[in-house]
């Protein structure tokens, strides 16, 4: 498999090379996934036999019209089948939607699921992507989105909740919220193909809503809830105008046989249903935990059956994911090709805590292991880190995401070149660390008071020149004071990617003073400009340096997310919780607007 491992990536037209792929290039015997998002204990052993027991008829004959598989499904959810749409998996459910629903644009946050972007660009919609921050955990401020699609004139609005890679999380009260201001537009969609993950409340779910309203429609995965991927079944929730509408363009028979076989199953297995479900929230909290004591290593928050995790700097997620799988038999999401996203981050599903252990082992190994064939370069000796396909990269924020911030990165790096000042105002610098490291102590600079710092600093070759800033009057140092230059200490040389992140720092904080809602700043007026105000106007009596550096996001405290400084994050952090733990309760099958956190 390792001289194959390249080539499988490219060969396909998905993310990933397929199991059986994979399973033909090594004796028929897959590797260990952490790439597939299933639920790793349903079926159960009892169910796999079953099946395995009934293939022969199970692949012989036609399966039931959908109509009639659809209101099994109804019945066990306790939903009216004049409300459901059952498909071919869920992207099937995403192309009708797109062709009989989506006119002219569709909004959708970004990095998320694939289809949610590629599926209406191939049919010529416009696809206005709302960025998600890395600064701010990949967390969706449902009240931006709503001014970004209003300002873009956007008439379908789409929202994953858990968001997938990341498995960000909105409440329910919140989602009702965007659907009530937003009741004009042609369509909203709630995706909800992760929801029975969840745990963060113990009723997350909106079809109820949906169904009463015009314009909502929520999708819903089977597959991925079950653990069957392969059997391509899902189902989608809406008033009965909408749900017919896309019902009355199936096939009658795009439903097959292991997808009847399964639905009428489940009827005499939702006590194991739901015991799977806890398992899977049990096991996503211990992985976390392992995961986020790993150097450099940042463990986003996640409310789905998978961990978003970033790589510490220098590492390239394409050669981790190739060394994990051809020197580990690991298969992982390497979000590179995720809009949104780039090679510097990893999608984990939550598997087994023997299988967890294997991962952590391999990641060390790659990650650390022999510093010749590390994937991460010891400190000292700079990086070479491609951001390939770096759309968050671009996005990065003052802290360099939750990570180390950019001035600590800087005071560890050996001897820095001279500097020359950069026109622009430094972005606020958050003292925090990496998980797992040191932080570098902050420039003596850091500690002097607002008025009195200098102006931020860019790597160059020049020698240091203090020049004014244009239209803004030039402070003068207190009485025996040293200038504020001569007391920094002299910073060494700064690395390439130190470079490329720091040159990111300024791009991200020049946009942001372009957007909404930081204050915009005036632009320096023309020098003639300056000569006739200086004559109508007198100098100023204490003239200061304007607040330029933009305000932290809210709740994030001052690392960008709570908890990762150097033990790993909490239990309720990862979980998201909002609530207590609910207890046990006796488990039969769900109804679909309650099927949430009966089990842990």
């Amino acid at each position: 498999m390792a001289d194959n491992v390249a080539s499988l990536f490219r060969g396909t037209a998905a993310h990933s090379p397929s199991m059986a792929a994979l399973a033909r290039e090594s004796d028929g015997v897959g590797p260990i996934d952490f790439c597939i998002p299933c639920n790793p204990y349903f079926p159960t052993p009892g169910m796999f036999d079953e099946l395995a027991g009934r293939l022969r008829e199970i692949i012989t004959y036609y399966p039931s019209s959908a109509d009639t598989i659809t209101a099994e499904l109804c019945a066990l959810l306790q939903l009216p089948p004049s409300c459901v749409a059952m498909g071919n998996g869920s992207t099937e459910l995403i192309t009708w939607i797109d062709h009989l629903l989506v006119r002219e644009s569709l909004a959708i946050p970004v990095p998320t699921f694939g289809r949610w972007t590629d599926q209406p660009m191939e049919t010529g919609k416009r696809v206005d992507m709302f960025p998600l921050m890395e600064s701010n955990g990949f967390a969706l401020d449902p009240a931006q989105y709503i001014e970004f699609i209003r300002a873009r004139g956007t008439r379908v609005a789409v929202i994953c909740n858990p968001n997938n890679p990341d498995g960000g999380f909105l409440s329910r009260r919140a989602v009702v919220n965007f659907m009530d201001q937003l009741q004009d537009l042609d369509l909203i969609v709630i995706d909800e193909s992760f929801l029975e993950f969840a745990d963060a409340e113990s009723d997350p779910s909106v079809v109820e809503e949906a169904v009463l309203r015009p314009n909502v429609i929520v999708l819903r995965s089977l597959g991925k809830n079950f653990g069957l991927h392969g059997i391509r079944f899902g189902y989608l929730v809406a008033n009965p105008a909408l749900a017919g509408k896309i019902r009355s363009m199936l096939p009658k028979w795009n439903l097959n046989s292991f997808a009847e076989t399964v639905v009428f199953m489940l009827k005499e297995h939702g006590a194991e249903y739901m015991e799977s479900l806890h398992l899977v929230r049990r096991d996503r909290l211990d992985m976390a935990r392992q995961l986020s004591a790993l150097p450099g290593l940042t463990v986003y928050p996640s409310q789905g059956n998978f961990l978003f995790v970033r790589l510490p700097v220098g590492a390239e997620g394409t050669v981790v994911r190739d060394r994990l799988l051809s020197e580990h038999r690991i298969l992982v999401r390497e979000c590179g090709n995720k809009i949104g996203s780039s090679s510097r981050f990893l999608r984990l599903v939550v598997r087994p805590e023997t299988d967890v252990r294997r991962l952590v082992s391999g990641m060390e190994q790659v990650l650390y292991g022999s510093r010749r064939g590390a994937a991460v370069p010891e400190l000292g000796t700079g990086t070479s880190y491609s951001s390939g396909t770096a759309a968050v990269d671009r996005l990065i924020s003052e802290t360099n995401g939750v990570g180390m911030p950019l001035a600590a990165q800087a005071a560890a790096m050996p001897s820095l070149p001279p500097a020359q000042t950069w026109p622009g105002p430094a972005p606020a610098q958050a003292p925090t660390g990496m998980p797992g490291l040191v932080p570098a102590p902050a420039p003596a600079a850091a500690m002097m008071p607002p008025q009195q710092q200098p102006a931020a600093r860019m790597p160059a070759p020049a020698p240091p020149q203090q020049q004014p800033m244009p239209g803004v009057a030039q402070m003068q140092p207190a009485p025996q004071m040293q200038p504020a230059a001569q007391m920094m200490p002299q910073a060494p040389p700064m690395s390439a990617v130190a470079q490329m992140a720091q040159m990111a720092q300024a791009a991200q904080a020049q946009a942001q003073r372009q957007q909404a809602p930081i204050p915009a700043v005036a632009q320096a007026p023309s020098p003639a400009a300056q000569a006739q105000a200086r004559s109508m106007q007198p100098p100023p009596q204490a003239p200061a340096m304007p607040a330029m550096a933009p305000a932290p996001a809210a709740g994030l405290g001052q690392t960008g997310m709570p908890g990762l400084r150097n033990r790993g994050l909490t239990a309720a952090q990862v979980r998201g919780r909002t609530e207590p733990e609910p207890a046990p309760q006796p488990t039969g099958w769900p109804a679909a607007g309650a099927m949430y956190n009966q089990v842990g």
